[in-house]
């Protein structure tokens, strides 16, 4: 391993490793079930263990990655689109700010009732929340795409595949992470909102379960195993990603 790549990952586990600390400093001082310790925590996860604690991290794990490959496939296809021709800018951008602006809560409230309880509307209601934010974002990438470049390609003739290679991808990239890094955040607190009001099982319909019972240790267990997923992700997928598709900048 690199010194860079072992640097990449020591800095997130250190920084990590004071958040818990706070935490624990934190639960000490006020001593009360409403903020359980780090070891709580983790006692709760291995009651929850026994029931079915991976299949419901299993089920929205699912659901998000359903969510996640179809906003960020429309999504970009759509922003794209925008961002490389000012006229379909024009006439699309005010439905762009409209969808941007729509609240998650009425979108699923009204996926729910369109196509009923179904794991399509609940797929259905989180991709639709999230399009508008990568099309935002790649809007802007299409725009920043730079003319010289274009134009250097036209001169050496390069074709279809290797202006979209070495030439318009490229210069995407970071605008491709940006969205996919705040698409992970920002669907899987929509799915769980969507598991919480119409599915019958996943971490959204556990944290409403463990609600009712005002256990916060349970709450934050499947809380905490999400994050520590979605941070596997950031450190072994996209971070390296970014790196080597940042590699012609200087």
């Amino acid at each position: 391993m690199s010194g860079e790549a072992l640097a990449a990952l020591l800095w997130p586990a250190l920084s990590l490793a004071g958040f818990a600390l706070v935490w624990a400093l934190a639960a000490a001082a006020v001593q009360s079930d409403v903020l359980p310790g780090p070891l709580a925590v983790l006692a709760a996860a291995r009651l929850a263990v026994s029931d079915g604690y991976f299949f419901h991290l299993g089920m929205t794990l699912l659901r998000v990655a359903a969510a996640f490959a179809i906003s960020m496939s429309i999504g970009a296809a759509i922003g794209l689109f925008m961002g490389m021709s000012p006229a379909a800018d024009r006439a699309f951008g005010g439905w762009l700010t409209l969808f941007l602006n729509l609240p998650a809560l009425v979108t699923i409230i009204l996926c729910y009732v369109w196509f009923g309880l179904t794991e399509v509307a609940a797929i259905a209601a989180v991709a639709v929340n999230k399009i508008p934010n990568v099309a935002a974002m790649l809007r802007e990438g299409g725009r920043a795409l730079s003319r010289d470049l274009a134009e250097m390609a036209q001169v050496y003739e390069f074709g279809w595949r290797a202006r979209m290679r070495h030439v318009v991808l490229p210069q995407l990239a970071p605008f491709f992470a940006a969205a996919a890094r705040n698409g992970l955040a920002l669907v899987w607190k929509i799915v769980l909102v969507v598991e919480l009001l119409g599915r019958p099982n996943g971490v959204g319909f556990q944290l409403s379960m463990h609600f009712q019972l005002f256990d916060v240790a349970s709450i934050l267990a499947y809380a905490l195993g999400f994050v520590l997923v979605v941070q596997t992700i950031e450190l072994a997928i996209l971070q390296p990603w970014e790196r080597r598709a940042a590699r012609w900048r200087r």
